[in-house]
């Protein structure tokens, strides 16, 4: 048994959290973007709380929620909208025999 008996050490031969959202984030860019806009929008709304005015704190809760998950959706469709022209542009530069 480990003296330290607070960290979680992953299993041989897999990942740990750090090397794992790395790769990730290697694979698609985009999702670190779309994770780091939705917490700031979420943090924004929250520090705007105060100045809501009459509006009752549920419907400015859903308004932050849903413009937290625009962020996150917007980022997502951006990373397959570049995903599909990274494709085709490797596919039609095999068509055409270019590099």
């Amino acid at each position: 048994m480990s003296a330290n008996k607070g960290w979680w050490v992953p299993p041989e031969g897999e990942d740990s959290v750090s090397e794992k959202f790395l790769r990730k984030t290697k694979e698609f860019p985009l999702v670190p973007v779309g994770l780091a806009g939705c917490l700031v929008v979420a943090a924004y709304r929250i520090y705007q709380l105060k100045a809501r005015g009459s509006t009752k704190m549920s419907i400015h809760l859903i308004h932050t929620r849903v413009a937290a998950q625009a962020c996150a959706v917007g980022a997502i469709m951006l990373g397959a909208v570049y995903t599909m022209y990274r494709d085709y542009t490797k596919r039609t530069a095999q068509d055409t025999g270019e590099k």
